[in-house]
């Protein structure tokens, strides 16, 4: 049960977001929107481990799996947040939505976890043809925003990279652990990033701006990653992705609702074809009884 909450939470969390990432950068620039967010987002974390009273874990393992988890926090949002400048926040969660068909073959290369069947390779061919839909919409917006979807494509496939790597590290840190292990390595990426990208510090920050950099930092970083890392510890890595499968439609109505952003018929049958082809991915491998523990210990390890 808490791990069914902690997914409705990160779906939540996860269907805010994209907009959050839009906003917070509109004013002071996407890359001191970003650099803020994970600074807030280590300050947040810091007193939840000294409450916890949780020490932060120092031997190999526990390091590499901070290195794999700052491949996403580094690697994959300053991706999303170059990407926000170009197009709309709902698009975000929809290519994000292929994370699942990009963590399966790499979970049954590394993790040993479910093979590919004939049906998940048609929900590749379902997910590749939403995707080239979404693509040739914003082409046909501007050069940049076909950027920006590749730009999020990229950011999707280094989640997956990440999510497949701490499991097969296999090292079961504490959320919170995890997420405060990787901000100490994707915070002074960012600081570097930003003083030499911009080094301009905003002399003013518009509220919906700051209120998103806000909850972006205090909430979605600090609850959202620990909650991301939470789950991965307990499911197949192939499941924890699943949890994309509901965010892009709830995302494309949040931006709607409240940026007035446009509902392409060209991106709506993308998202169709994506979420179609999710639900079959799903449904051919979903386990029996409900969300499944990760399998054995031995499938946590690189093969050799």
């Amino acid at each position: 049960m808490k791990v069914i909450l902690a997914a409705i939470s990160l779906i939540i969390l996860w269907s805010l977001t994209p907009l959050a990432i839009k906003w917070s950068g509109e004013g002071p620039g996407y890359l001191f929107g970003v650099l803020a967010r994970m600074s807030l987002g280590l300050l947040g974390v810091v007193p939840v481990l000294f409450i916890r009273q949780t020490p932060l874990a120092l031997d190999p393992n526990a390091l590499l799996s901070y290195v794999a988890g700052a491949v996403q926090i580094f690697g994959s949002m300053w991706l999303t947040y170059w990407a926000s400048q170009h197009i709309a926040s709902g698009w975000i969660a929809v290519v994000f939505g292929l994370t699942p068909l990009l963590t399966a073959p790499l979970a049954h290369s590394f993790l040993g976890e479910a093979s590919l069947t004939p049906l998940k390779l048609l929900s590749y061919i379902l997910g590749l043809l939403g995707l080239a839909l979404i693509f040739q919409s914003a082409l046909n917006l501007s050069n940049a925003s076909a950027m920006g979807i590749a730009a999020v494509l990229l950011a999707a496939l280094g989640q997956a990279i990440s999510a497949v790597w701490i499991k097969a590290i296999h090292r079961q840190l504490d959320g919170f652990v995890q997420v405060a292990g990787s901000l100490l390595i994707a915070v002074p990426l960012f600081t570097i990033t930003w003083f030499l990208l911009d080094g301009t510090m905003p002399g003013h920050i518009a509220p919906r701006s700051l209120y998103s950099i806000l909850f972006l930092g205090l909430i979605a970083t600090t609850f959202g990653f620990s909650l991301y890392f939470y789950i991965l510890k307990h499911l197949q890595v192939s499941r924890v992705a699943m949890v994309t499968l509901v965010t892009p439609v709830m995302s494309l109505g949040v931006g709607h609702l409240m940026n007035h952003e446009p509902l392409h018929g060209s991106v709506l049958a993308g998202t169709g074809l994506i979420l179609s082809g999710l639900i079959l991915f799903e449904w051919k491998g979903a386990p029996k009884k409900g969300l499944s523990p990760a399998r054995s210990q031995g499938q946590g390890r690189l093969k050799r």
